[in-house]
C-alpha cells in the first residue's frame, strides 16, 4: 500500500467517479483504476462497488476511508512543518443535526483564522450522516443529542464504528414556534395544547426511525406531522401553518433573527447534547477552538 493509492481513494471517494478522479489527479482512468484493484487485492477488501452511474463505497470502504483520511492528514502536517515551500490548506470540518447554536460557534471560530490558509466544511445534515461523516474523517467533529429512548441503540452504533460521545449539557425540552402563534406567550405548553397544531420534525432519509430523529417525543402519537429536510423550510412552515417543533430551547437570534420563542414543554424529558470523534483521535487544536465555541454559545462558558 502507497500513499498515492490512499490519495486515489480518497478522491474517487469524494468525486463519485473514476473519470473526474482520474481527471483531478492527472493520471489516466485505466492507471486509476488498476492501482485501486491492486490495493483492494492487497488489504482483501472491496472499496469501492461499480456501478453504470459510477463508483460507490461499500461498507468496508467507508471504514477503510476513515482511516485514509487520517493517513492523509497527518502526512500533511508532516509536509507542512518539514518541507520546505510546502502549501497544504489546513482542513476541518463540522457536522451536526440542525442546531443554530453549532452554526454560531463555527462562525465565531472561523473569525478567528485566516481564510487563504485554512479549508473549513460545516454540514448541517441528518443523524446517520452526522455518524457517518465522522466515521469516515469527512468531518472531525460531530454534533448531536440522544436521550433515554435512543442512548443505547446510538452507544452500540458509536462503539461499533469506533466513535467517542463526549457530553456537553443537558436541557429541558422546549416548544419552538413563531411569535405571531397563538401559544407563543406563554409561560408553558403542554402536549395537550399542542394537538391542534402540526408538528414539525426533520426528515432522516432511508434511516427514518426514532432511535436517528433530532426532536424529543420521537415516539410520541402526534395528530399531525410534517417532515422537511432543512432547518429554513421549518422555520417557514411554522409562521405559514402555526406549525411548531420540539427542541433545546437554545435560539440564537444573530442567526435565526427575533420572529421566534422558544416555550418550555411541561412534559418530563431531557436532551443530552455533546459531540462525537474517532476514539482513537484526540481533537485538533482546531477542533478543541470550535468545542470551546460551542460552550461560550450555549453559556457553559462566559463570553470574553
Amino acid at each position: 500500500m502507497t500513499l498515492q493509492q490512499i490519495r486515489y481513494v480518497v478522491t474517487v471517494a469524494r468525486t463519485g467517479s473514476m473519470n473526474e478522479a482520474a481527471r483531478k489527479l492527472f493520471v489516466s482512468q485505466p492507471s486509476l483504476s488498476s492501482a485501486i484493484r491492486e490495493l483492494e487485492k492487497e488489504m482483501n477488501i472491496t472499496i469501492f462497488r461499480r456501478t453504470t452511474k459510477g463508483v460507490a463505497l461499500t461498507a468496508e470502504g467507508e471504514e477503510f476511508l476513515g482511516y485514509a483520511r487520517q493517513v492523509l492528514g497527518q502526512v500533511e502536517l508532516l509536509e507542512e512543518k518539514y518541507v520546505e515551500g510546502a502549501n497544504f490548506k489546513k482542513k476541518f470540518g463540522v457536522s451536526t443535526q440542525h442546531y443554530s447554536f453549532a452554526v454560531k460557534a463555527f462562525v465565531e471560530m472561523v473569525k478567528g483564522f485566516d481564510m487563504n490558509e485554512y479549508e473549513f466544511a460545516i454540514r448541517e445534515t441528518r443523524t446517520a450522516d452526522v455518524i457517518g461523516d465522522v466515521s469516515t474523517g469527512k468531518s472531525e467533529i460531530g454534533i448531536l443529542y440522544c436521550n433515554e429512548a435512543n442512548e443505547k441503540i446510538l452507544e452500540k452504533i458509536f462503539k461499533d464504528k469506533q466513535l467517542e460521545f463526549e457530553f456537553l449539557f443537558s436541557c429541558k425540552g422546549y416548544v419552538y414556534l413563531w411569535k405571531e402563534h397563538p401559544l407563543a406567550n406563554r409561560q408553558v405548553i403542554t402536549m395537550k395544547d399542542l394537538e391542534p397544531y402540526p408538528c414539525l420534525s426533520f426528515e432522516q432519509g432511508d434511516n427514518n426511525s426514532f432511535y436517528f430523529a433530532e426532536e424529543i417525543l420521537s415516539t410520541y402519537e402526534y395528530k399531525k406531522t410534517i417532515k422537511a429536510c432543512d432547518r429554513a423550510t421549518l422555520l417557514n412552515l411554522m409562521v405559514g401553518l402555526d406549525a411548531y417543533t420540539l427542541c433545546s430551547g437554545i435560539i440564537c437570534e444573530e442567526l435565526n433573527g427575533s420572529d421566534y420563542r422558544a416555550v418550555l414543554l411541561d412534559h418530563e424529558v431531557e436532551m443530552k447534547i455533546g459531540f462525537l470523534r474517532k476514539s482513537f483521535a484526540p481533537l485538533s487544536s482546531i477542533g478543541q477552538l470550535y468545542i470551546e465555541e460551542v460552550k461560550k454559545a450555549v453559556g457553559i462558558l462566559p463570553k470574553l
